[in-house]
């Protein structure tokens, strides 16, 4: 490329141009990145393009055909950058809508089903007793894009994963190991095995989440590694519905030891398989780039204290 400029904002570069950058880059490619941003291929290689003018460097490297493109060094840096210029832009929505409100506060967390029902339960009583002016509000979601995304553009203050990716926009607090367990009725074939073991499972019905969580790909591919091939005869995405399949004695199910430990129907049990097939730790996450108010840090200390429930 020419010879280097000196970055200037003068050089009229906007949120447009970031974006571009940012949806290419997480995509690999411009095609995917148009699609997505609602314009045309050449639209968005002219906005990367002029940020690659006005930074005097390449940002991708483009392998031509059906190659994924990638970012050079320099282009991860801006990626960096932008990725939290954006999310204060897009922050600021959040903020000028939560002054508006008045002087109620109100904390936005994302939560899984077992985050809502065995985390925050415990938490939020000792957080009332200090904050009881303070409104908490849970809202399900489990996929980490949308959690981190959530977290990013200032919908979610805080928000439980399970195996969080690392992410610049998002600090991440190690809370609690949940393993994977069995769940079955007590008067199964393998209610009181003397050596719980995944192998049990073998060739058994099994009731199981859809295959939409990455959680429950990677256990399958733990299986299929161990030579592990259970039946599977049900999926759903709803933790109640899946423990009164099994409740029903139409399967055993892989589930987190948090949710299996109270299990809805005094028929179920847990078995603790020694081996870990994948891990599953549980994170409380939150953004970087918004300074915390003295609430949720409040909550946050009061999660960390009563982690599991």
């Amino acid at each position: 490329m020419a010879e280097r400029s000196v970055w200037s904002i003068d050089k009229g570069v906007g949120l447009r141009e970031l974006r571009a950058l940012l949806t290419v880059a997480d995509l690999g490619s411009f095609r995917r990145a148009a699609s997505e941003l609602g314009y045309t291929q050449s639209s968005i290689s002219h906005q990367v393009a002029a940020l690659e003018r006005a930074l005097g460097i390449e940002l991708f490297t483009r392998p031509g055909g059906r190659g994924a493109v990638k970012l050079t060094p320099g282009g991860a840096a801006a990626y960096r950058r932008a990725r939290r210029a954006l999310g204060e832009v897009e922050a600021i929505g959040a903020d000028v809508d939560e002054a508006q409100r008045g002087a109620r506060a109100r904390i936005r967390v994302g939560v899984s089903q077992t985050a809502a029902a065995e985390l925050m339960p415990t938490a939020l009583r000792a957080f009332r007793e200090v904050h009881p002016e303070v409104e908490v509000i849970l809202s399900e979601v489990e996929e980490s894009q949308a959690i981190m995304s959530g977290l990013g553009r200032g919908r979610l203050d805080l928000a439980f994963a399970l195996n969080p990716e690392p992410d610049e926009r998002v600090e991440a607090i190690p809370l609690v190991e949940d393993p994977w367990v069995i769940l079955t009725r007590r008067d199964s074939p393998i209610g009181d095995a003397e050596h719980p073991s995944f192998d049990l499972i073998d060739g058994a019905n099994l009731v199981a989440w859809t295959r939409r969580w990455a959680n429950q790909i990677e256990l399958e591919e733990a299986w299929s590694r161990r030579g592990i091939a259970p039946r599977i005869v049900y999926r759903t995405d709803d933790n109640l519905a899946l423990q009164r399949l099994v409740a029903a004695g139409l399967g055993h199910a892989c589930i987190g030891q948090l949710a299996a430990r109270r299990a809805v129907d005094s028929a179920l049990t847990w078995l603790a398989p020694r081996e870990r097939l994948t891990p599953r730790q549980v994170a409380l996450c939150y953004p970087r780039h918004r300074e915390l108010t003295g609430a949720v840090a409040a909550l946050i200390s009061a999660i960390r204290a009563h982690p599991a429930g």
